[in-house]
């Protein structure tokens, strides 16, 4: 990856950023860490990755994207409206009562959607399904889901896994965001999915281990995906829950919950330092 692909890549990531405290801050609500610990492989994805067109939302032959963790919904929104599928300013309106961008995704309301996600575990079956669909149709497009690594101690997770793997789904991707911190604390105090990688694997999956937050891992990471034939592929990506805002950083507390106005333009603050050095 040449330099200038991974700046835009890291501005388009900190605008995104941006966006999940507009969303968060303006609700008075939300899950703001473990949306932002996911938006650089969401900017990968739907920059680099992803055969998308924000002006046909619903293309077929369109890759299909899932937020099995569809409490981060406010990433997921920065990221298309960041790409044009509806304007940046409805962020603002996260999930007030007449808004179209409500705490979870809604595939029926927000152009860009491909499933409607909330119940964690469920979104991996929906991601699974999608794929086998393919398969079904010859169709070429590809299925990527982000789950969480919370998310993994779903029994339904470990169902939707071994139907991919038995069924040597190729064309699905995993990425698990691995920041080791759930709503009441580390993974292996709450109840520990260790070690993830060797459970994928156990389930005739191939599977990668990165750093989340590296743009050149991720890009080898989705090639070597690519490459891989006949089983499905996990991406263990190690991340910080809350990155980029340096209060949120791995702080169990910053799971589901709004800055104040202090905190809010501390977060901005911080967000445009990190625009402005990039974009120098």
């Amino acid at each position: 990856m040449d330099s200038i692909r991974k700046k835009e890549l890291q501005v388009f990531a900190a605008k995104a950023r941006m966006g999940v405290i507009e969303g968060v801050y303006n609700a008075k609500a939300g899950h703001p860490g473990g949306s932002l610990s996911i938006c650089d492989i969401l900017a990968y994805l739907y920059n680099c990755e992803m055969n998308i067109d924000p002006k046909n939302p619903k293309c077929e032959t369109r890759d299909r994207f899932v937020l099995s963790k569809g409490h981060a919904a406010p990433a997921l929104y920065a990221v298309l409206a960041l790409k044009g599928f509806f304007p940046y300013e409805d962020l603002k309106t996260l999930r007030k009562s007449n808004s179209y961008l409500q705490g979870h995704p809604n595939m029926n309301k927000v152009p860009g959607v491909d499933m409607s996600t909330g119940s964690l575990g469920q979104g991996i079956s929906a991601a699974v399904g999608m794929a086998l669909g393919a398969k079904f149709d010859n169709s070429d497009y590809r299925v990527y889901t982000v789950l969480g690594d919370g998310e993994l101690e779903e029994g339904e997770v470990w169902e939707a896994a071994m139907f991919a793997g038995n069924k040597g789904l190729d064309n699905l991707v995993a990425l698990v965001d691995f920041n080791n911190l759930q709503i009441d604390g580390t993974i292996d105090e709450v109840n520990s999915a260790y070690p993830i990688a060797d459970k994928f694997k156990a389930f005739n999956w191939h599977v990668i281990e990165i750093d989340g937050h590296d743009f050149e891992e991720i890009e080898n990471a989705l090639n070597e995906a690519k490459n891989t034939k006949g089983v499905p592929t996990c991406i263990v990506m190690k991340t910080v829950k809350g990155k980029g805002v340096s209060y949120m950083e791995n702080a169990c507390g910053w799971h589901g919950k709004a800055p104040n106005e202090e905190q809010y333009n501390q977060a901005v603050s911080e967000l445009n330092a990190k625009l402005e050095e990039l974009e120098a």
